[in-house]
């Protein structure tokens, strides 16, 4: 799959900066419960599932390219989990110089390298807003993980066409939507959280696939194309039984950014930092809550994102870059 990979990189970077915008907004309570801090919501969530389409486009095209899973997986594992290692030990070291709870820190450290942060979002010490949740943008990453396990077995049903084939694709769309549909009507105290899991999930990462085993037919989108992503998604706000649209509404819309004409937008020039933005935003936002800067919230969000900022360079240039390995098209885009 050949792509314009500046244009994906701006998606991403414009889908991270949403999901802070929010962040921003409903941690420090500018307008709870208001129509902004909606909005932003649904923003973000949409954002969400499309990093999660791209993710779909892209992670497959790693694999199709590796000659074998070992490679593969250490792709993966390269891409993912340095950075990610250093968001989860750098408040840890933190909260163990403030307090000395060992114990403490250690139950937060081991279930969230292992992608378990829902057993331990807090630490000792840091942060009483929003029940002391250290980084609450983490969540996405085990989906991701869980992705990239089952993406070698889905390839190895789907990539020879056929009856088998097309039942998977049928049972990757309408299984997640059967899974989102039970648990949003199940009384249970996790139902959301259950709802958003990865079966949940799946419909998007399976139409990225779709996008990038038919990328050659999408070279030159149509206007059309937008505008009827555009309805397909409002559809789904409108009507939220009508969800199993939004996949293909906003995979409508991705790829006719990715190719409409007009610059490449490189976002990824000085680095590609949409990644570091995703997972640094939140424990940022929340220790600048935590010194009150947000009691003016101009001055709060003007130093979140701007460190913000920071943190993603130094994440991209200090550990980010230097795992990846040198044919890393994240490294050819920077």
């Amino acid at each position: 799959m050949k792509t314009q990979i500046n244009r994906f990189d701006f998606l991403r970077l414009l889908f991270a900066g949403a999901v802070a915008v929010y962040h921003a907004v409903v941690l420090s309570r500018i307008a709870p419960r208001s129509g902004w801090e909606e909005g932003l919501a649904q923003a973000a969530e949409i954002s969400i599932q499309g990093f999660f389409i791209i993710s779909g486009m892209l992670v497959l095209g790693s694999l199709v390219r590796s000659e074998r899973l070992g490679l593969y997986a250490g792709k993966r594992i390269r891409r993912l989990y340095p950075a990610y290692a250093v968001v989860i030990l750098i408040p840890a070291i933190i909260s163990l110089i403030l307090t000395q709870d060992f114990g403490g820190v250690l139950s937060y450290v081991i279930p969230n390298l292992a992608f378990l942060n829902f057993l331990e979002p807090t630490l000792p010490g840091l942060f009483d807003n929003y029940e002391g949740i250290v980084n609450g943008a983490l969540w996405t990453l085990k989906i991701e993980v869980m992705f990239y396990i089952a993406l070698p077995v889905i390839w190895w049903f789907i990539k020879k066409p056929g009856k088998l084939c097309m039942l998977v694709w049928i049972a990757m769309f309408l299984g997640a939507e059967i899974w989102r549909q039970f648990f949003l009507h199940f009384d249970h105290a996790y139902s959301d959280q259950l709802a958003r899991q990865l079966p949940g999930q799946m419909g998007y990462f399976a139409i990225g696939m779709l996008v990038n085993q038919n990328w050659h037919k999408l070279q030159n989108p149509k206007l059309w194309w937008a505008g009827l992503g555009v309805v397909l998604v409002g559809l789904t706000l409108w009507l939220p039984i009508l969800h199993i649209l939004r996949p293909v509404g906003l995979a409508l819309i991705i790829i006719w950014i990715a190719n409409a004409p007009g610059p490449r937008l490189n976002s990824a020039r000085y680095g590609d930092m949409s990644y570091g933005v995703y997972i640094t935003h939140f424990p940022i936002i929340q220790a600048c809550i935590a010194a009150g800067l947000f009691a003016t919230p101009a001055i709060g969000l003007i130093a979140s994102f701007g460190l913000t900022i920071i943190a993603s360079f130094a994440l991209w240039h200090l550990v980010e870059k230097r795992a990846l390995l040198p044919s890393s098209h994240y490294r050819r885009a920077s």
